[in-house]
């Protein structure tokens, strides 16, 4: 059978590309996603790919014929995707997330699938005043101070009317609790703690007490057993809702217990609420307080049906898979995708395909020979790395201030090997034994920020014109990037490096400079423009 799983590059995504592989009924898989992967690493290897977006903005009549086309010949269609950030904007949140999924049900009919499982929640779930393990019955009106929750509720309302609609299509929601892995130890610090939490610290160092909102109960699932019922359900077909998640339930005791001490303290639940929603406000933490609520108010699940229906059995505990989601944040790990991209340096992939530890010649550290000059080596690649810190600045707020238009994934997907370029520039210091000048990269990153406040026509509103500009620097420093790696490959034998890996960075820099030039030509089409200057508006005077 032929399976398409849109939404296939994230946490749960991910995951599922590999259990799917694993049913013998599955024979080809399709991947969805607006930004694609590293479609040569496992396990989006093992799938094709289409490119497209949902719902952030495209007409959802384009959105439907393309996703029509993509799902044609299908036997089964799962739906994951689910836009978590940026949670300050309600509208695109709700269009991604809601009219997505109504965008992905009408191609579902058109297209003549027989089943849709679809990624709902726990959080769709009604408060629950008492302890009990809670049915699929039970009411899904949600928790009305998380937009999360708000937007899940709403999304089974779309899957409703679609069931009263077209009833010979089979309907499958599964309602995951917590979904935790490792490799989306990244992606879950990005996304609710922010990156000013130290959490590389977990590694060595656990807190000596740690604080709890009293009352906190955690049910927990691993992404690969969560993958593992959606890939059971789209082979079986089974109407209806599905629990997933382990029935142990984690509270202050085992939850401290997993951090190795068992040390606890219980704060008033509203003293930690006022906390994370000063911490929002602030920029510190990325979760807003309405996560907060959610995980106080939802209840707890009953797992009988899936187990019935699916045969679904968890294998993995919820203490270990809490201890893993702890050692990969630490770690930083991640998957070859944007939205799974690793922290850690070290774990970062070039983007080409082979690792980012094969630059060296031979197995030992690269070795500088005596015809170069160290110290101008190190100025001159210290001053790149200064740059490459100003440029991945950039062009991170470029793709998180054009979330809503059509050329973030091409802004996201430049951000992610410019990211990994710099961390690859940056290891490369260290192992040829030269110093970071990390005073430069400071001052850089501050003037790139100052560099900010221009006089785009606009104080208080978004200007149309700043796309513009902000793409004619950046088109700029990819060229200026692209000069490093040339000298490096022409020195490459002296400093017993490989020279195709700086070809192909280079080659790389110019696919960079093609795709900045249609950002361009889509800020040329809008920039004098009031009625095409995108659907949001911000600042331009950023500090």
């Amino acid at each position: 059978m032929r399976v398409v799983v849109v939404g296939a590059t994230g946490n749960v995504g991910t995951a599922v590309l590999a259990a799917l592989d694993r049913r013998p009924e599955v024979t080809s898989i399709v991947g969805v996603a607006r930004r694609m992967p590293a479609r040569s690493a496992e396990p989006y290897s093992r799938a094709q790919w289409v490119s497209l977006d949902i719902a952030a903005a495209t007409d959802p009549d384009e959105a439907v014929a393309a996703l029509t086309e993509a799902f044609h010949g299908a036997d089964a269609v799962i739906h994951l995707a689910w836009l978590i950030q940026p949670d300050s904007h309600r509208d695109l949140l709700r269009r991604v997330n809601v009219e997505g999924t109504r965008h992905v049900v009408r191609a579902v009919a058109d297209a003549g699938v027989r089943t849709v499982v679809v990624a709902s929640s726990v959080g769709a779930y009604a408060p629950s005043p008492e302890s009990g393990a809670r049915p699929e019955s039970w009411p899904t009106t949600g928790i009305r101070t998380s937009h999360y929750s708000v937007d899940k509720v709403a999304q089974e309302r779309v899957l409703d009317e679609f069931e009263s609609a077209v009833p010979h299509v089979c309907v499958t929601r599964l309602r995951p609790a917590l979904i935790f892995q490792g490799d989306a130890g990244a992606e879950i610090h990005r996304y609710f703690l922010g990156r000013w939490a130290p959490v590389h610290r977990l590694g060595a160092r656990r807190p000596p007490v740690l604080p709890l909102p009293r009352g906190l109960r955690l049910q927990v699932v691993h992404a690969d057993d969560v993958a593992a019922a959606f890939a059971a359900a789209a082979v079986l077909g089974r109407r209806g809702a599905f629990n997933i998640c382990v029935d142990e339930v984690l509270g202050a005791a085992e939850l401290a217990g997993i951090v190795d001490h068992g040390r606890f303290v219980q704060l008033p639940v509203a003293w930690v609420r006022a906390a994370v929603a000063a911490g929002h406000r602030a920029g510190v933490i990325a979760a807003d307080a309405g996560w907060l609520d959610m995980a106080m108010k939802a209840p707890v699940m009953d797992t009988s049906r899936a187990r019935a229906e699916l045969d679904w059995r968890p294998r993995r505990s919820a203490g270990d898979t809490v201890r893993e989601l702890l050692d990969g944040m630490a770690a930083g790990d991640g998957a070859r995708s944007v939205p799974m991209r690793a922290n850690d340096r070290r774990r970062i992939h070039l983007p080409i395909d082979r690792p980012a530890d094969s630059a060296s010649a031979g197995d030992g550290e690269p070795q500088a020979s005596e015809r170069i000059e160290h110290r101008l080596l190190n100025l001159y690649l210290s001053d790149h790395l200064t740059g490459a810190s100003a440029g991945a600045a950039r062009i991170s707020r470029m793709a998180s201030d054009f979330v809503d238009t059509p050329v973030f994934a091409a802004l996201s997907s430049i951000e992610a090997e410019i990211r990994a370029e710099r961390s690859f520039l940056a290891q490369l210091l260290d192992d040829l034994g030269m110093r970071q000048m990390r005073h430069r990269q400071a001052i850089a990153v501050v003037g790139e920020r100052l560099g900010r406040l221009k006089g785009n026509g606009r104080v208080l509103a978004r200007s149309p014109m700043t796309l513009l500009l902000e793409a004619e620097l950046m088109r700029s420093a990819v060229l200026g990037k692209r000069g490093v790696w040339q000298t490096l490959a022409e020195n490459a034998e002296d400093l017993g490096l490989d020279p195709s890996v700086f070809h192909e960075l280079s080659a790389r820099a110019l696919h960079q400079h093609e795709r900045l030039d249609e950002v361009h030509a889509y800020a040329r089409r809008t920039a004098f423009r009031e009625d095409r200057a995108g659907s949001r508006a911000e600042g331009d005077l950023r500090s």
